[in-house]
């Protein structure tokens, strides 16, 4: 069912973004080219949430982060990324994460670290990285680990939503999201190392 739901919810979002990629490789901008600057501008907006303004910095956040699909349909729309179009989009993406949940932290120990929201936005910092590097190194081994109920989007989503609870006046929100996301991540790790268990081949008895 989650994974209906985050394909549905993809495919709604690749929908609005197409007349914008068709827009782009018109004038010439490349998938790259938008990959950079889409992390360039969560930078900025991490910047900007660090500093308390957690309303403009999810905005800003939020609309970079979907760059992540608007390079993607540019990619197909092109014929794929290449190699290093993906190796650039994994890398910007880990650059990135690390930007937000660093914000995140700064801001959450200059307001006392309520309701532990420090420690849970750690614990979903170090998850996800290890949720996205346990895809990437199953694939270089021939596994699957193409699992999971909280990818990279979603958590990106469910921090900006405790951004907005937060910017509303609601110190709870941002802790509670992260929360609910440090949990989200910690499973998601967990389903793709045990669904790329599944998937090696069994090696016959002699």
């Amino acid at each position: 069912m989650a994974k209906i739901v985050q394909t549905t919810a993809r495919a709604v979002v690749s929908y609005g973004v197409n007349p914008l990629a068709r827009f782009l490789l018109r004038i010439g901008v490349s998938p790259n080219a938008v990959t950079v600057a889409g992390t360039v501008g969560v930078l900025i907006g991490s910047y900007f949430g660090s500093q308390g303004h957690l309303f403009w910095g999810t905005v800003i956040v939020t609309a970079f982060a979907l760059t992540d699909v608007l390079d993607g349909t540019m990619a197909r729309m092109r014929g794929g990324s290449g190699k290093f179009g993906a190796l650039l989009d994994s890398s910007m993406d880990r650059i990135a994460d690390g930007a937000v949940f660093g914000a995140v932290v700064y801001y959450l120990a200059t307001e006392g670290n309520p309701y532990g929201g420090v420690v849970a936005a750690l614990i979903s910092l170090v998850f996800g990285q290890v949720v996205s590097y346990v895809k990437a190194r199953a694939e270089s081994l021939g596994l699957n680990a193409d699992v999971g109920i909280a990818e990279r989007l979603e958590r990106l989503l469910i921090v900006g939503a405790g951004g907005l609870l937060g910017a509303a006046g609601q110190e709870w929100g941002l802790p509670a999201a992260l929360w609910v996301l440090a949990a989200l991540a910690v499973i998601t790790a967990f389903q793709r190392l045990i669904h790329a268990a599944r998937t090696e081949p069994k090696v016959p008895a002699k």
